[in-house]
């Protein structure tokens, strides 16, 4: 397997850092980081949303892909998960760090769609999938990790494969599953 640090944001070393040193395993790897800068980048002037800050690597990769004109909308429930993201990556104006739970946010938004998003946690990818696919626009990416199912956990299994089942129900996607990284769906919101 190919590993490209070439295109590596450059906070990504410090919040890597702080993610070892805080035992937080959940962190975008960088498979899944660079695919995300790369569809940031085909976005010019884009909305993106993240569910699930954690300590900001997947809003790292996603800054670093995006134009100047495009905005990132980051969500995170736990404020000290969220304050890490802050002190990396807070200086850049185009990207809102908002504290709040995801689903709550979901349910209280009421602003423009977005041109892509990335569900990085439980909320709109296990739980209130159909409220964040809302927002996606027609032409719009959607794209959830974590579909890897670790040995024995007949739960998460579970939860993936209503996940799954629900996103290949639903009109208006084009998806494809990826076996690679953590497991990945990107699907595309369809003008139909």
């Amino acid at each position: 397997m190919f590993t490209d640090t070439h295109n590596e944001p450059a906070a990504l070393r410090a919040i890597a850092a702080e993610a070892e040193r805080a035992g937080f395993p959940y962190s975008s790897d960088r498979s899944t980081g660079a695919l995300l800068a790369t569809l940031a980048a085909a976005k010019p002037g884009g909305r993106i949303l993240e569910l699930g800050t954690g300590l900001g690597a997947g809003a790292c990769w996603l800054l670093s892909g995006m134009d100047r004109s495009a905005r990132l909308v980051t969500v995170e429930a736990e404020a000290a998960r969220r304050e890490v993201a802050v002190r990396h990556l807070g200086d850049d104006p185009r990207a809102d760090f908002v504290h709040a739970d995801a689903a709550a946010w979901l349910a209280g938004y009421r602003g423009p769609g977005f041109s892509l998003i990335f569900a990085d946690c439980p909320v709109g990818k296990f739980e209130r999938l159909d409220e964040a696919l809302a927002l996606l626009e027609p032409g719009g990416l959607y794209v959830g990790d974590d579909l890897d199912i670790p040995p024995d956990e007949t739960e998460w299994q579970a939860k993936v494969d209503g996940f799954l089942a629900r996103m290949r129900s639903l009109p208006g996607l084009r998806i494809t599953l990826l076996d690679w990284s953590t497991g990945l769906v990107v699907a595309a919101r369809t003008a139909a």
